[in-house]
């Protein structure tokens, strides 16, 4: 028996993968765990609009994830306020298995953008660990509407120097 490592790769996000990452946002779980959603999360068109431009925009670096040639989640840098951010969802059906970190610590060798912030639900214990592992330090707190709650919850901030 022979342990195969999972073959875990990232490239440009292409409109052809947008389908299928929506499908992914859908996820009651995976929604509430982010919990910053959009208000409808189930406006395909909305969120088919939204991500075409971010393909097209020059401060914006979406990756897809692929895991054996699947897609499987996403990753991407953003600027918010004049902040570089970051941002990842996994498929649920893939939780657990080392992809969010391992495709994180691969964009941080690509996107090289610093400092760079990751912002996470105080509830989120999978995603701090994931930027934790990554070299993110958690610098603070705040407070804002989550969508998929419906209630103002606090999230934490993590940053990430060098």
């Amino acid at each position: 028996m022979t342990n195969k490592k999972p073959d875990i790769k990232l490239r440009p996000t292409e409109i052809s993968d947008l389908d299928t990452l929506f499908q992914f946002q859908l996820d009651k779980e995976g929604g509430y765990l982010a919990a910053f959603m959009p208000k409808d999360p189930t406006d395909k068109e909305a969120y088919i609009n939204k991500y075409t431009a971010l393909l097209d925009n020059p401060t914006v670096n979406n990756q897809t994830i692929l895991l054996d040639n699947v897609i499987v989640g996403s990753i991407a840098k953003f600027v918010m306020e004049g902040d570089a951010e970051i941002t990842y969802w996994i498929d649920r059906k893939f939780w657990g298995q080392g992809i969010a970190t391992t495709a994180l610590n691969d964009f941080l060798k690509m996107e090289l953008t610093r400092p760079i912030y990751g912002r996470v639900a105080f509830d989120n214990f999978g995603s701090q660990k994931v930027l934790e592992k990554c070299g993110f330090i958690k610098i603070g707190t705040n407070k804002g509407f989550a969508n998929a709650r419906q209630v103002e919850i606090e999230e934490f901030i993590y940053k990430l120097s060098s």
